[in-house]
């Protein structure tokens, strides 16, 4: 990941388009799970709501019947340093627990999409690819291809949540190919080498396989994290031309030849809202589009409503927001709900996402282990204030659940795989941010989040009406089963 400094303004919540056909429904009470800012209640479960004949001053219409993109699920990343402290700080049982927790879906959190590094990230143990050689050496055979190095600890985790939940999603990321395909001859920096097109394209595939022998299914792809960005770790620039050729006449086609084209979705982009022309001029090219899911994106520059415009240039394709982290850079556990709920999770649902993924699903108390060695002279220049969804202690294994665990699991618990975002009333300028869900079982979920320093009681009309007061930064999902 690269951190930059968060720009931008919040747009508000954009609720054109598609509209598909649905239906309302009478309800006897609504469940309510509410978060505070002073963390007196951490998604706790309070008492349900009864209906009522009168509307608030400020109320919310949700209507079922005007729906909008699909969504594929919440998570964050299971990164080379997640599966490590994971793996190794914590006992097998202390390790089942927390697993079934985040990723149970009867009575954990629910998480069904996470991301994964494909080699070495800066949240690695080690720098590494899956084809290293000594310098001057090419592998183009792929003879030397293993994934030995994530057979210690990613994989193990990775399996071990498959088997918690099937119907996860796994995405893959590079940060690097093998140096001998790059310009610079290294992990760190340069560019893809226009002779090895064809065999990465191959690497993408033997990935795939692989991790498939691991008893772990890949479900997604993006080409390149953050193309726009060469660091001190593992990193390439990768040009919107040079991923549109990849794509198109390399990736694409292979990915067809062996049958995966059907299980692997593959998105493009995977960098900031600052930059949505470079997804829509690969969009713009049909013999690059088809091979493509749509684009992926990160908030460290620009504003969300980005994604809204490379939705309006192409509303055939998908939109996906696959980072961004916390860290110690913004400590307090207010200003962070606030800024998650309301920007990554309801602005990034109501700009057409269909799911959301925060960066390091879990790291030790010293915001590590990374890549980055202090004193080595290897320091990779990154992130070392980026803190996980879940801080596992080194020394007994412990876990301390993070601003981040609670604002995926207001969405994660409730809004399941299948649901469709449906309307609700913008209503940003009265302090009540929201986004609506219809879940395929016909439950409903509203996720209110209030912006301001004063309580606001609302009501919501669906069907029948339900009235609530939420106190001045707290956020709270409303179920209706």
């Amino acid at each position: 990941m690269g951190v930059h400094l968060l720009s931008g303004a919040f747009l508000a919540a954009c609720n054109n388009g598609q509209q598909q056909s649905g239906s309302g429904g009478q309800h006897d009470s609504v469940a309510v799970y509410l978060t505070t800012p002073d963390q007196q209640q951490l998604f706790v479960k309070q008492a349900a709501l009864g209906k009522t004949k009168d509307t608030s001053a400020i109320n919310i219409v949700m209507d079922t019947t005007r729906q909008f993109q699909e969504i594929e699920g919440f998570g964050a990343s299971v990164t080379g340093s997640s599966a490590y402290v994971m793996q190794n700080y914590m006992s097998a049982e202390k390790r089942q627990a927390l697993l079934e927790e985040l990723f149970g879906t009867e009575n954990g959190l629910g998480i069904n999409y996470i991301r994964m590094s494909i080699g070495a990230s800066d949240f690695s143990t080690d720098p590494y690819s899956y084809d290293d050689m000594p310098a001057g050496q090419r592998d183009d055979s792929l003879a030397h291809f293993t994934i030995a190095h994530d057979e210690k600890d990613v994989a193990p985790v990775l399996k071990q949540i498959s088997g918690i939940n099937p119907d996860i999603h796994i995405m893959g990321s590079p940060w690097s190919p093998p140096g001998w395909m790059k310009t610079s001859g290294k992990l760190e920096g340069g560019s893809l080498r226009p002779d090895a097109y064809a065999v990465y394209a191959r690497y993408f595939v033997k990935y795939i396989q692989a991790f498939a022998a691991a008893g772990v299914k890949i479900t997604a792809l993006t080409m390149q994290n953050e193309p726009q960005y060469e660091a001190a770790y593992p990193s390439m620039k990768m040009t919107a031309p040079e991923q549109g050729a990849f794509i198109k006449d390399h990736l694409g086609p292979v990915l067809e030849k062996e049958g995966l084209n059907k299980q692997v979705s593959v998105m493009l982009f995977d960098h900031n809202w600052n930059s949505p022309e470079y997804p829509i001029s690969i969009l713009d090219d049909s013999a690059m589009a088809k091979y493509t899911a749509g684009a992926a994106f990160h908030c460290y520059e620009g504003a969300v409503g980005a994604m809204s415009k490379v939705h309006d240039a192409h509303p055939e394709k998908g939109l996906y927001f696959t980072e961004c982290s916390g860290g110690s850079w913004s400590p307090e556990f207010a200003d962070n709900l606030q800024y998650m709920v309301r920007q990554l999770f309801i602005g990034t649902m109501n700009n057409w996402s269909k799911n959301v993924l925060l960066w390091n699903m879990a790291l030790d108390e010293n915001n590590g282990p990374t890549t980055n060695k202090p004193g080595a002279g290897k320091e990779n220049r990154g992130c070392m204030t980026c803190r996980g969804v879940v801080t596992v202690n080194s020394k007994d294994g412990g876990v301390t659940r993070n601003v981040e665990y609670y604002a995926i699991a207001h969405f994660s618990k409730f809004v399941r795989p299948g649901a469709k975002r449906v309307y609700s009333s913008a209503l940003a300028d009265k302090g009540v941010e929201n986004v609506a869900f219809l879940n395929a079982d016909g439950s409903r979920v509203m996720v209110v989040i209030n912006t301001t320093k004063e309580e606001r009681t609302f009501s919501v009309q669906e069907g029948d009406i339900v009235n609530y007061g939420l106190q001045p930064g707290a956020v709270v999902t409303l179920v209706w089963k």
